[in-house]
């Protein structure tokens, strides 16, 4: 089962995985940190998190391929999904709802929306 406030953070870009983790601590959160994509699937199995937070393009897996590994797998299918992504493309986002996301979140965006959206996800 997922561990409550959990929130895993998946960015290639230092300066975006250190603000979305200081944000989510400031905001109550357990953070896990995790810079590509095979780190994160690495994470997700051991600390089972209720929401990943995943950039799309990623240099090794990318997000997408992580959402469809955790949207196939009983175990991990409840983990809630947010993609946030520069892709802004109508089939960009509607791929990332169609993989199984709870939201599609483009870049750049606000943090206090992103906040009030992921407290709205996890209270659902």
């Amino acid at each position: 089962m997922a561990a409550p406030n959990k929130i895993l953070v998946v960015d290639d870009d230092p300066y975006i995985l250190m603000s979305l983790e200081f944000l989510m601590k400031k905001n109550g959160f357990d953070v896990v940190v995790a810079r590509n994509g095979t780190e994160a699937l690495e994470i997700l199995h051991k600390q089972m998190p209720q929401l990943v937070l995943l950039d799309i393009m990623m240099p090794d897996v990318d997000g997408y391929e992580i959402c469809r590994q955790i949207k196939e797998d009983p175990v991990l299918e409840s983990i809630q999904v947010v993609f946030m992504s520069a892709k802004t493309k109508d089939s960009d986002i509607r791929k990332g709802y169609e993989l199984g996301a709870s939201l599609y979140v483009t870049k750049p965006f606000s943090t206090r929306d992103l906040m009030k959206k992921i407290k709205e996800l996890l209270a659902a």
